[in-house]
């Protein structure tokens, strides 16, 4: 128990330390109007409270991921843990402050346009096709997700419940932000608390379960896993939305168009972040102690994360209990697949230049995108995810390089970002090389030094062509 304490305890002080610490030097305005104010439209530019902005923050980017992903990455023993610490306060959830403050800086841009303006067009043309893509893959796995679990719950045909995800991923995708997903979520993210707290609090207190057994400290830098998976790249792909996800670059300028004054940005953006990690810490602990360890989490998975997620919150909770835990989990995929498709509009749009006061024009995008989905809820779920996966992580690298540029543009201290891009493109391109299935399959000592060199060409490039750039942009936005 006393390193999941010792872990949540450093996600919590991240925050307050190192959170503070990127605030600073990004530098806010609190007198500067945010976007909810000066673009104000009734339907996605609507003034919200920090506390309601913060909560529905965190049901965006907290789908499958961070629980379908740890305990995946939970096959590696502890190791992922670490991870998740050092990802979520260093990468993640700069990543998050920083692709949802450029957003309330340039009234509530879309990922693609901020990279068009400070890593150049072909950057935004790349994250146009790129983030458009990755939400669809988003929106198809956090429909199959929940739709598999509530089928396992009920029994009913799976086919009934995609149907019914459907129906109300295009009703909030299209309808006043405020009116779905503002007045829903104060529920749902009750229902979140619950399950985070209550698996919590069984597992200390379970006479049949050790939280963390046997664990020490060398298990933090060793790899355990029991199919001799090589830890290196892919735990960092595993385990993206519990460290550092891309997808969050997509959903952090839906609250960028809502948040109501520049001071509450850390709270909502790095905040729901270490909010995240500390559900993504949950899952993991509770999949390396609920099987007493990688050999038994191996047998119990059977290749599939949801029957970890049924086992353990039903042995741990009971049959009442452990159906509202998986509920909350269920929660978590749909609150942000409703989110994915509603970015992916507001995408088109912002490309097309088509404002989306109008039903019919927000209809205009809504459908094909439904359509398209429709069509990738056929392909086998594990391929979706494996390319979900490099997506995700891809497109955090681009959104880190964009802010990245950004600091330096201001002659501000970017290693902040820079140095956490840096990481993840060497391990998108080692994994990309290396992988079997989605790359060139090379050996994994060439891979790794072919992702190394690429990197530092990548960084010479970006510090090249953006250093000392901007000075009539900075004086502009900070007027």
């Amino acid at each position: 128990m006393t390193w999941f304490l010792l872990c949540v305890g450093l996600l919590i002080g991240g925050y307050f330390i190192y959170g503070a610490f990127v605030e600073k030097v990004f530098g806010i305005n609190t007198n500067r109007q945010t976007p909810a104010f000066t673009k104000t439209d009734g339907v996605d530019y609507v003034p919200m409270s920090k506390g309601k902005v913060y909560l529905i923050q965190l049901l965006n980017i907290a789908g499958v991921g961070p629980i379908f992903g740890p305990i995946l990455g939970a096959l590696y023993g502890p190791a992922a843990m670490l991870w998740i610490v050092l990802g979520c306060v260093f990468a993640g959830a700069v990543h998050d402050y920083f692709s949802g403050m450029l957003s309330v800086r340039n009234n509530g841009e879309s990922v693609p346009n901020l990279a068009g303006k400070y890593l150049g067009k072909g950057a935004k043309h790349f994250m146009n096709v790129f983030a458009i893509i990755l939400l669809l893959l988003v929106g198809v796995v956090f429909i199959s997700a929940p739709a598999g679990l509530l089928a396992k719950l009920t029994g009913l045909d799976l086919s009934i419940f995609v149907g019914i995800i459907f129906v109300y991923y295009l009703i909030a995708t299209i309808v006043p932000v405020d009116k779905i997903i503002g007045r829903l979520y104060p529920f749902f993210g009750a229902l979140l608390v619950f399950m985070s707290v209550g698996l919590t609090i069984a597992l200390i207190i379970s006479s049949e379960h050790t939280l963390l057994p046997g664990v020490e400290v060398g298990d933090f830098l060793t790899n355990l896993n029991p199919n001799d998976m090589p830890l290196w790249p892919a735990l960092f792909i595993t385990i993206a939305c519990g460290a550092v996800s891309g997808f969050h670059a997509t959903q952090s300028p839906l609250m960028a168009r809502c948040v109501e004054n520049e001071s509450n940005g850390r709270f909502v953006f790095y905040g729901a972040m270490i909010g995240e990690g500390i559900i993504a810490l949950i899952w993991c602990a509770i999949a390396l102690s609920f099987f007493g360890g990688v050999e038994g989490l191996n047998a119990g998975m059977a290749g599939n994360p949801a029957n970890v997620v049924y086992e353990a919150s039903t042995g741990l909770l009971g049959a009442v209990g452990g159906f509202l835990a998986v509920l909350g989990v269920i929660v978590l995929p749909i609150t942000s697949g409703d989110t994915a498709f509603r970015s992916a509009r507001l995408i088109l749009a912002e490309f097309f230049k088509m404002p989306q006061t109008e039903l019919p024009k927000r209809l205009m995008f809504a459908i094909p995108l439904f359509v398209a989905g429709a069509v990738l809820t056929q392909v086998d779920f594990g391929v979706i995810w494996r390319y979900f996966g490099v997506a995700n992580q891809t497109t955090a690298v681009m959104m880190l390089w964009t802010a990245s540029a950004y600091l330096l543009r201001h002659n501000k201290l970017h290693w902040i970002c820079t140095v956490p891009a840096m990481f993840m493109t060497t391990v998108v391109i080692s994994f990309l090389l290396s992988s079997h299935t989605l790359g060139a399959g090379l050996p994994m000592t060439i891979s790794t030094i072919a992702g190394v060199v690429s990197t530092l060409v990548i960084t010479g490039l970006v510090i090249v062509k953006t250093k000392g750039k901007g000075e009539i942009e900075m004086v502009a936005e900070e007027s």
